[in-house]
């Protein structure tokens, strides 16, 4: 299979990845099942005595969202898993996840740069892709990478270009 550079749009509740080759560009969704905030089940003004055994715990209930987001990840770590390298963003905690797992999958060192970003939309998502894939980016320990260099004229002074 060819060698790609993808990026990822990750959050808990679905991940975006473009895909950019140089045949083209190409995007997949991958929807969780997980639900964003646990609901008791039972009885909603309960009837009666209230019981223990009527609600299930909450770490067993922890426990089953914790599997479907190790679901959710494998999937998006499969997909992945042909790529040359990949961008992560997103708003959350996910995008650390994901990393960890890539790294747990021994792909952690394709990981070119995990960054927050807000909600966007799809085409939002594939134009930060794009962006990161077209140019090269140099590996800085600063935020917002190097300056550009000023005006080269030979009026200008050189401590100034």
């Amino acid at each position: 299979m060819k060698k790609c550079t993808a990026g990822v749009w990750i959050d808990h509740r679905k991940a975006l990845m473009v895909f950019v080759t140089p045949a083209g560009e190409r995007s997949a969704h991958i929807v969780s099942k997980v639900e964003t905030q646990l609901r008791r089940s039972g009885d909603s003004p309960m009837k009666g005595r209230y019981a223990a055994d009527q609600v299930p715990a909450d770490d067993s209930r922890q426990k089953a969202v914790t599997g479907e987001l190790n679901i959710y990840y494998d999937a998006v770590v499969a997909a992945l898993r042909h790529a040359e390298s990949f961008v992560i963003f997103g708003p959350g905690e996910a995008k650390g996840e994901l990393k960890k797992r890539l790294v747990k999958n021994k792909l952690g060192g394709r990981v070119c740069i995990v960054e927050a970003a807000d909600k966007m939309t799809d085409r939002q998502i594939a134009a930060k892709v794009r962006e990161y894939c077209s140019t090269p980016r140099l590996k800085t320990g600063k935020r917002g990478g190097r300056r550009p260099t000023v005006s080269t004229a030979p009026d200008v002074p050189e401590w100034q270009r």
